[in-house]
Formats: structure tokens, sequence, C-alpha cells
């Protein structure tokens, strides 16, 4: 099994993606990209796409971008992750493009973009997963 077919077989048992109702449109070990709609019961005050659901949405998506980049038989685990935010959804839909930042035989470093419909750059996040070693 390659890493992308075992990075789908990883999302298909992740329940918080499909209760987000992340939708997968890319996974390739070079990037990993998918699609959150906003809904109201992901919202803040005002109708905003809540922080935590974006940082939920990008640590999901980043994480299936290390499982594509892990060595055979080896797992993951998000040991680090920061966020800067740059602007809020009110609707639509947030893309998450994910990146590996380095790839190490201890961890791997990810970097995802979130951005808009219109292309506007909503969050970056980088985050750090731990290579874990099979048992």
């Amino acid at each position: 099994m390659d890493s992308a077919e075992f990075a789908r077989l990883v999302i298909a048992n992740m329940p918080f993606a499909a209760a987000l109702q992340i939708e997968f449109v890319e996974l390739t070990p070079q990037q990993v990209r998918a699609a959150m709609a906003w809904a109201p019961e992901r919202c803040t005050t005002a109708g905003i796409l809540h922080g935590g659901a974006l940082m939920a949405f990008a640590d999901t998506v980043g994480a299936v971008c290390a499982v594509a980049n892990l060595p055979h038989g080896a797992s993951t685990s998000t040991i680090e992750s920061k966020t800067n935010f740059f602007r809020a959804v009110r609707e639509g839909t947030v893309t998450a493009t994910s990146l590996p930042l380095h790839v190490g035989r201890t961890t791997i470093v990810v970097q995802t973009d979130l951005t808009d419909d219109r292309g506007k750059l909503v969050a970056r996040v980088t985050q750090t997963q731990a290579v874990l070693s099979p048992k």
C-alpha cells in the first residue's frame, strides 16, 4: 500500500473529519487539499466561522499530509501547532492546502494555508508531527 492509499484509509477512520464534513480533493505526499463549508454550528458570534473549527480543519488536513509522508508502518501525532488568523469567514467554503516543509526521521513539519472562496488567506498553520515507529 502506498502512502497516499494509506492516508485515504486514515481519513476513512477519522470520525471528527466526518463531523466537520471535510472533503478531501487532492492527496499526494507533495500536497493535500481539502474543503470545509461554512455552517452555523461551526460559528462563534456574528456568524463568523470559529477559530477552533478552522484549527481543527487545518490540523486534520496537515495530519493527513504527514501520514502521506510517513515511512511504511509508522504512525504520527501532532506535537506542536501554530496558527495565525488573518480574516473572518462569514460564508462559503474554506480550502486547506497542506505542504510538507520538512520530512525527517523523527518529525514531519507541515504548513497548511486556509483560503476563502475569493482565494484570500484566512489562516496559516504550521504544525510538527512526530513520526512514531511501529511497535
